[in-house]
């Protein structure tokens, strides 16, 4: 394992794409991998640095991601990255700034002085890089979702509900304001990743009925006020000319704020 400066880990839980060095890993070298026990070596093979999960552990997203946080108590701070970044950007004077492997690792420092500072226990970073998502007037938010793809965490008692793979970072923002009346997101940063452009990791299991069954249970636990459907209605998916259905669900918030 390996743990930048302050104690704080980077983990990019893995699954079934052992073929292949992890890009995360080549962008950031103190990230570490989490695989299942079965699928060690062959990760190894390929170049990238694991840890090994029990094989029963695999195969779920959220008790992938509730494994890392209860072995890993002990640290200051815990972030879970997908496996396939691309980069992790800012906005800066109207241009996007493509961040180091050491402007990350000073940032995720920044990232966790700023989240004591805010009381919060949960933090992260803009979910869409489109500079029309980033207002500079508004820094920060305090109730929006941090989605998946890069999520940070002071020690805390919530973790992921594993009847919900597939919505997991979302349930996951909504427990914490619903306990601790906030979270933290920087928007100026934001990232990019692969997602379903490769096989393996969610994509071995996701198909739209799955998403379907996924939002539905979402919805049902935080019911229809708070999680709406996007049908394609916000300006971020006019811009993209995207109609009808959409797997990602709105959240409506229950608690005041940015």
């Amino acid at each position: 394992m390996s743990i930048i400066s302050g104690d704080i880990g980077v983990f990019c839980p893995s699954y079934k794409r052992s073929a292949v060095r992890s890009s995360t890993q080549k962008m950031f070298p103190f990230a570490t991998l989490v695989v299942s026990e079965s699928e060690k070596r062959k990760y190894e093979i390929s170049g990238n640095r694991v840890i090994a999960c029990p094989d029963k552990v695999q195969g779920n997203a959220s008790r992938v991601r509730n494994w890392i946080l209860n072995e890993n108590q002990r640290l200051r701070g815990v972030v879970i990255l997908d496996d396939d970044y691309k980069y992790i950007g800012r906005w800066q004077k109207q241009r996007r700034r493509t961040l180091s492997s050491k402007e990350v690792e000073e940032f995720l420092e920044y990232g966790f002085v700023m989240a004591e500072q805010f009381g919060v226990y949960f933090w992260g970073i803009n979910v869409v890089d489109d500079k029309g998502a980033y207002r500079e007037n508004m820094p920060f938010c305090l109730i929006r979702p941090v989605l998946g793809p890069f999520q940070s965490f002071r020690s805390n008692p919530i973790r992921y509900d594993e009847n919900l793979p597939l919505k997991e970072d979302y349930d996951i923002s909504l427990q914490h304001l619903m306990k601790y009346r906030k979270i933290l997101r920087f928007n100026a940063y934001h990232y990019l990743v692969l997602q379903n452009e490769q096989a393996g990791g969610c994509a071995y299991y996701r198909n739209i009925q799955t998403e379907k069954e996924q939002f539905d249970l979402l919805r049902k636990k935080w019911g229809s006020d708070v999680i709406k459907i996007d049908r394609g209605e916000s300006k971020a998916s006019i811009r993209k000319a995207v109609k009808g259905y959409d797997i990602n669900p709105i959240i409506k918030p229950f608690v005041c704020g940015v």
